[in-house]
Protein backbone atom coordinates (compact mmCIF):
# COMPACT_ATOMS: atom_id res chain seq x y z
CA UNK A 1 0.00 0.00 0.00
CA UNK A 2 1.06 3.38 -1.05
CA UNK A 3 2.32 6.07 1.86
CA UNK A 4 -0.30 8.73 0.51
CA UNK A 5 -3.29 6.11 1.04
CA UNK A 6 -1.93 5.37 4.40
CA UNK A 7 -1.89 9.07 5.04
CA UNK A 8 -5.20 10.10 3.79
CA UNK A 9 -6.35 7.27 5.99
CA UNK A 10 -5.15 8.57 9.54
CA UNK A 11 -5.94 11.87 8.71
CA UNK A 12 -9.49 11.15 8.18
CA UNK A 13 -9.82 8.80 11.38
CA UNK A 14 -8.02 11.50 13.22
CA UNK A 15 -10.50 14.49 11.95
CA UNK A 16 -13.56 12.00 12.98
CA UNK A 17 -11.92 11.86 16.40
CA UNK A 18 -12.02 15.31 16.02
CA UNK A 19 -8.24 15.72 16.61
CA UNK A 20 -5.75 17.40 14.45
CA UNK A 21 -3.02 15.48 12.11
CA UNK A 22 -0.48 18.57 11.44
CA UNK A 23 2.12 17.74 8.34
CA UNK A 24 5.53 18.61 10.23
CA UNK A 25 8.60 19.73 7.88
CA UNK A 26 10.86 21.27 10.06
CA UNK A 27 13.80 23.08 8.29
CA UNK A 28 17.41 21.99 9.13
CA UNK A 29 16.18 18.27 10.79
CA UNK A 30 16.81 15.39 8.24
CA UNK A 31 14.26 12.56 9.45
CA UNK A 32 11.60 14.55 11.66
CA UNK A 33 7.98 11.91 11.65
CA UNK A 34 5.79 12.86 9.07
CA UNK A 35 2.51 14.20 11.39
CA UNK A 36 2.53 15.66 14.39
CA UNK A 37 -1.33 14.20 15.84
CA UNK A 38 -3.06 15.87 18.64
CA UNK A 39 -6.44 14.13 20.16
CA UNK A 40 -8.44 15.79 22.72
CA UNK A 41 -7.67 15.37 26.44
CA UNK A 42 -4.03 16.30 25.27
CA UNK A 43 -3.05 13.18 23.43
CA UNK A 44 -0.16 13.74 20.91
CA UNK A 45 2.22 11.43 18.97
CA UNK A 46 4.67 11.99 16.41
CA UNK A 47 3.88 9.44 13.16
CA UNK A 48 6.16 8.53 10.66
CA UNK A 49 4.51 7.29 7.62
CA UNK A 50 5.72 4.17 5.20
CA UNK A 51 4.39 2.05 2.67
CA UNK A 52 3.93 -1.27 3.46
CA UNK A 53 6.84 -2.90 3.94
CA UNK A 54 9.02 -0.03 4.27
CA UNK A 55 10.68 0.97 7.24
CA UNK A 56 12.65 4.17 8.55
CA UNK A 57 16.04 5.59 7.64
CA UNK A 58 18.94 5.73 9.64
CA UNK A 59 18.44 9.71 9.70
CA UNK A 60 14.60 9.10 10.97
CA UNK A 61 15.70 6.37 13.43
CA UNK A 62 18.38 9.26 15.36
CA UNK A 63 14.83 12.15 15.09
CA UNK A 64 12.54 8.97 16.75
CA UNK A 65 15.43 8.37 19.27
CA UNK A 66 15.84 12.04 20.23
CA UNK A 67 12.06 12.30 20.59
CA UNK A 68 11.07 9.33 22.61
CA UNK A 69 14.19 10.66 25.04
CA UNK A 70 12.48 13.70 25.49
CA UNK A 71 9.28 11.13 26.72
CA UNK A 72 7.16 11.83 23.36
CA UNK A 73 6.33 8.46 21.89
CA UNK A 74 6.54 7.72 18.06
CA UNK A 75 4.66 5.67 15.61
CA UNK A 76 5.75 4.07 12.41
CA UNK A 77 2.75 3.08 10.70
CA UNK A 78 2.68 1.34 7.33
CA UNK A 79 -0.98 -0.13 6.82
CA UNK A 80 -4.61 1.09 7.68
CA UNK A 81 -4.73 -2.41 10.27
CA UNK A 82 -1.63 -0.22 12.04
CA UNK A 83 -3.35 2.98 11.73
CA UNK A 84 -6.58 1.36 13.81
CA UNK A 85 -3.89 -0.35 15.97
CA UNK A 86 -2.54 3.12 16.30
CA UNK A 87 -5.84 4.74 17.42
CA UNK A 88 -6.54 1.99 19.97
CA UNK A 89 -3.17 2.75 21.50
CA UNK A 90 -3.47 6.35 21.66
CA UNK A 91 -7.26 6.03 22.90
CA UNK A 92 -9.08 6.92 19.93
CA UNK A 93 -10.70 3.65 19.02
CA UNK A 94 -11.21 2.46 16.08
CA UNK A 95 -14.39 1.73 13.14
Amino acid sequence: MLERVIEAYLTKKIKELNGRAYKWNSPGNVGVPDRIVMLPEARLAFVELKATGKKPTAMQEVQHRRIRDLGFQVFVLDSKTAVDEFLQVIGGGAE
